[in-house]
């Protein structure tokens, strides 16, 4: 019984040496049969700003033995983290500012190089440093024969809103004119007896540009009188800021039937009939078809720009004519005594203070455009 016994522990002893020795050998073999993983190497990254697509930024990384890339985009307020295996990505900051971006070259999901970039953004300075002019032509507070009826000096620090509107958005067709600004309430400031409309180049909500435009439709309107409007205009190329008005019937015969009275408008840059210096006065209503009629005339500086300065935009108007002045001399006359004209005489109009970027009048902004711009606006004055 004892030999049996010594004879079985010999084998289990050689058993469990045989285990111990094909563990280790097997082992051995799974670490000679998994290579060492070979990390990227020469990781270059370049860092593109679009130059027609505003914010937007495009990065193109490459190195050896990489099997994918992460490119991250630290924004301000969010981090935007994007596999790709080409290397190549793209994202559109909205504001100006200094980003972060790094680029992650994978051997694995664990195994990777990265490197990191800066990019600076810079949308642009505002027209006139921001602020609105310290010169420039004013009105009286009165008339001869004329009460003034009502008037907005843009006194408190937000629009009074027993008297504007915001319209929002990007209308029909980009307002009918092709136009490329999203308007928001956010880009109106009132501030030191002045208001401000500023467009941006901001991307929101599908658009490249964001502005205002505030009217007092259902609010305070007129027919007839002396209006007076002190106000200095952005510039450049694919800047449309208007002073204008629509008649209340709007609402119920559209338009052009409801009569349109531009009081002015500026088309910046080199356009055809537009221009920096260039102050348009046009009436707008609906021929005996239904189809758009239209009667304009302009003036020009003799120097300098309309945003250079302040300058009095004004109509005086009454059953038989409408006349536009600038700084209070006439350049401008539409007789609306005929019947096709009603619309121009026979109905209240309300106020539009808008800037439009791009549009069909304009065209689109290009390089040579600042941005942002701002309209200033420091009166509006009604006289009956």
């Amino acid at each position: 019984m004892r030999l049996t016994i010594r004879y079985i522990n010999r084998l289990l002893f050689l058993a469990v040496v045989a285990m111990l020795t094909l563990t280790i050998v097997a082992c051995g073999e799974d670490e000679e049969d998994t290579p060492d993983v070979v990390l990227p190497s020469g990781l270059t990254i370049s860092v593109v700003e679009d130059t027609t697509t505003y914010g937007l930024v495009t990065v193109r990384a490459n190195a050896a033995n990489a099997n994918f890339y992460t490119i991250i985009f630290y924004d301000k307020n969010k981090t935007e983290s994007i596999e790709e295996p080409s290397g190549v990505a793209a994202y559109q900051f909205t504001t100006s500012g200094t980003y972060q971006i790094t680029v992650r070259a994978h051997a694995t999901a664990a195994d990777y190089v990265e490197e990191s970039r800066s990019v600076t953004l810079n949308f642009g300075q505002p027209g006139n440093n921001g602020n609105p002019p310290t010169s420039g032509f004013t009105s009286p507070m009165s008339y001869q024969n004329y009460t003034l009826v009502w008037n907005d000096e843009f006194d408190g620090a937000s629009l009074n809103s027993q008297d504007w509107n915001y319209e929002i958005g990007t209308g029909n067709n980009g307002w009918g004119n092709n136009e490329l600004q999203y308007y928001r309430q956010e880009n109106t400031t009132v501030s030191n007896g002045i208001l401000a409309i500023e467009a941006k180049r901001q991307f929101f909500n599908g658009s490249q540009f964001t502005s205002s435009r505030i009217t007092t439709q259902g609010k305070q309107s007129f027919q007839h009188g002396r209006i007076d409007i002190r106000a200095a205009m952005p510039y450049g190329q694919g800047m449309w800021p208007a002073l204008w008005m629509l008649g209340e019937s709007i609402s119920n015969v559209g338009w052009p039937r409801c009569g349109e009275i531009d009081i002015m408008e500026m088309v910046g840059g080199s356009v055809q009939d537009g221009g920096d210096d260039v102050c348009h006065g046009t009436a707008h209503w609906a021929d005996a078809s239904g189809a758009r009629a239209l009667f304009g005339g302009k003036t020009t500086l003799a120097n300098g720009t309309l945003a250079d300065e302040w300058h009095v935009y004004s109509i005086v108007w009454d059953n038989q004519k409408i006349r536009w002045l600038f700084d209070n001399v006439q350049y401008h006359e539409l007789n609306v005594s005929d019947p096709e004209l009603s619309e121009l005489r026979n109905q209240n109009f309300f106020f539009i203070m808008n800037v439009a970027v791009g549009g069909d009048w304009p065209g689109s902004p290009n390089s040579s455009t600042v941005f942002p711009q701002k309209m200033f606006v420091d009166y509006v004055r009604v006289f009956q």
